[in-house]
């Protein structure tokens, strides 16, 4: 078993298919697989090997596909890191992996630490200024373009994904060879995945959505993906009509803002298909994209720890508000605070178990243990199960907000406000306070063209909503803060807060 496994099949049966395209250029299945085979080559031949680990500190370009699956070709552990990460964070990271080489970018060069840190005196330059460092070019006419694929255990590391790490410092995510092979095969079983599609990528690839979900899902499915180093709207929206890009995969955040566009002069008729992760789509807005395109966003459910796919809201069966139910061949149950399992119907953590679930934590032994009591991942997530088996989820346990005693749910709070005519965009989350433990703040950006004030929007909520989950402040912003996925960030919103 080998990831990179898919690459050589494709490239044997479909050799003139197109596996990437990226700024007017493709690049077929057998060039692909040829590049791939040549890095490998040549990555052995500078004593890289099977357990080592290999940094990839890459944007969206091709080269970060090609890297990767040279990387796990050899047996090696492709690290995916953050290409927004600056010096100390990623002195961390690599301090923590210790990666026998680097791949990165002359743009990038400047972020590395600059000294005492593992990799370091192996870097690679795959894209612009080398500043006299070894390139993936030279690199990759010495190496041959044949040779073996490395026999990996279906338990054997493949990948390291680190964690967000916004409870602390961030955590690699131990993925192994049959972990992303199973995810891989549930993504195309369940999404729909054919040769004929072509793949719209624009979220990062050192995340788990974009690196498994789409990529490795993609290159399974012998598609072909629409690479964009970025989601930049216009751009992207005229790619895409050029080059027929049929499946589109977002967060809600971006669905938000498509939705507030003039798509009139964009030809989008080739989709046929529109996927959501990573954070919970708002009714509303579900119901918006429904109401406006005609079929639903399809909605899945997971972690970087579960490779990351778990739960699917069916084509066969969409039932609005839920992530849908258990991915072939997993698992699901809600938990209460003694990890006992909660009757249908009642809201609890969720647990997973199934062939995505993590080796474990990298280094990290005791919160290994921890995350995978018992036999089952906890998710941090609370949710519930219907009397159908279908998935709901209300929030992150951290993000409960707890008012005199009285638990409130922030993305309750979230979906009510999003009915709101004016509002665009909305994050809630607490802040502490000195009688109350902590009270409900929001903050908002509005749509295009509408005017109102914070004291309005809660006079909103006061006249509809219990008083105790009634935001006490509401912020209006230009803007919310977003990780590289797209993903609000409460935890910046909380910092910045001024309180009440």
């Amino acid at each position: 078993m080998n990831i990179s496994d898919n690459i050589q099949r494709a490239a044997n049966f479909f050799p003139g298919h197109t596996a990437i395209i990226f700024e007017g250029n493709a690049i077929s299945y057998a060039d692909l697989n040829a590049r791939v085979h040549r890095l490998a080559n040549a990555m052995t031949t500078h004593g890289v090997g099977k357990g080592d680990r290999v940094a990839l500190f890459l944007p969206n370009i091709p080269e970060f596909a090609v890297c990767y699956l040279a990387a796990v070709r050899i047996g090696a552990i492709a690290v995916s890191v953050n290409a927004m990460l600056k010096s100390d964070e990623l002195k961390y990271i690599f301090g923590d992996c210790e990666p026998a080489m680097v791949f990165t970018t002359g743009e990038l060069l400047s972020s590395l630490p600059s000294d005492g840190c593992p990799g370091l005196d192996q870097v690679l330059v795959c894209e612009g200024d080398s500043q006299g460092r070894p390139t993936l070019v030279q690199w990759m006419a010495s190496g041959a373009d044949t040779g073996p694929i490395a026999h990996m255990d279906p338990g054997d590391p493949a990948a390291l994904l680190y964690t967000s790490g916004t409870t602390g410092f961030p955590k690699g995510a131990t993925l192994s060879h049959g972990n992303v092979v199973s995810n891989t095969w549930s993504t195309v079983h369940h999404a729909g995945f054919t040769a004929e599609d072509r793949m719209i990528l624009f979220l990062p690839l050192f995340h788990v959505f974009g690196q498994n979900f789409i990529m490795n899902a993609t290159f399974l499915a012998s598609g072909t993906l629409l690479l964009y180093r970025r989601f930049v709207p216009d751009q992207v929206l005229a790619a895409i009509a050029k080059d027929r890009g049929t499946m589109l995969f977002a967060v809600p955040t971006i669905y938000i803002h498509l939705l507030n566009m003039n798509l009139s002069d964009h030809d989008l008729s080739s989709i046929r298909y529109e996927f959501s992760a990573a954070s919970t789509m708002p009714r509303e807005i579900s119901a918006q994209w429904s109401q406006r395109f005609g079929r639903p966003v399809y909605e899945g459910y997971g972690l970087t720890e579960c490779s990351p796919f778990a739960c699917y809201n069916h084509d066969f069966r969409h039932k609005f508000g839920s992530v849908g139910t258990p991915v072939e061949n997993f698992e699901i149950r809600i938990l209460d605070e003694n990890d006992n399992e909660l009757p249908v119907g009642q809201w609890g953590e969720i647990g997973i178990r199934g062939p995505g679930v993590m080796t474990g934590y990298w280094n990290r032994p005791e919160e290994t243990e921890k995350a995978l009591r018992g036999g089952w991942l906890h998710s941090g997530d609370i949710g519930m199960v219907d009397d159908e088996g279908f998935v709901f989820i209300v929030d992150r346990v951290k993000d409960m907000i707890n008012v005199s005693g009285l638990k409130v749910w922030p993305a309750e709070v979230e979906q009510f406000l999003y009915r709101h005519p004016a509002i665009r965009e909305v994050a809630v989350y607490g802040v502490p306070h000195a009688e109350k433990g902590e009270i409900v703040k929001a903050a908002v950006v509005l749509k295009n063209g509408f005017e109102t004030t914070g004291e309005e929007i809660i006079a909103h909520c006061r006249e509809r909503m219990a008083v105790y989950k009634v935001p006490a402040a509401v912020d209006i912003l230009d803007e919310l803060p977003k990780s590289a996925t797209g993903k609000i960030l409460k935890r910046i919103l909380r910092e910045t807060s001024g309180g009440a």
